[in-house]
């Protein structure tokens, strides 16, 4: 078990897409993996980040490299993931994540996700990505 495992309901649910979520948010987590984390994306994904919708995986690069501006570090963890049903690709999410800030100091803050996956060639990328969370952590000591 990694330090990014989740737990879940006593629900069927694709040990390819629990193991998915491990690697997206270790590699969320890697301050120089930005490509790295495009790639856990469709080409024509949407993310939603609080406020900021962007579209396709030019987009999610930018948004991306822009959520790493203020932050030295991250340090994600899932909490609990629930799937929406047996067998589904479609779960809720509901996590926490602490921040280092180039500024000094640390900040952190609960979230909460819903996410709807698909798998390419045998890879599991998400399709649709939206987090809520309240972005004024990042500016708070």
């Amino acid at each position: 078990m990694t330090s990014y495992a989740s737990d879940y309901p006593n629900v069927d649910f694709d040990a390819a897409y629990k193991k998915f979520f491990e690697d997206f948010y270790a590699i969320s987590d890697t301050p120089d993996a930005h490509e790295r984390y495009t790639e856990f994306f469709t080409k024509d994904a949407t993310l939603i980040m609080a406020s900021k919708q962007v579209k396709g995986r030019d987009e999610i690069l930018g948004l991306r490299k822009s959520m790493w501006e203020k932050v030295s570090s991250r340090l994600h963890r899932p909490l609990q993931i629930f799937p929406f049903g047996p067998g589904t690709n479609e779960v809720m999410l509901r996590g926490t994540v602490k921040y280092g800030l180039k500024a000094g100091g640390e900040a952190g803050v609960d979230w909460a996700a819903h996410a709807r996956m698909t798998k390419v060639d045998g890879d599991v990328k998400m399709k649709f990505y939206q987090v809520y969370l309240d972005t004024a952590a990042q500016a708070r000591s």
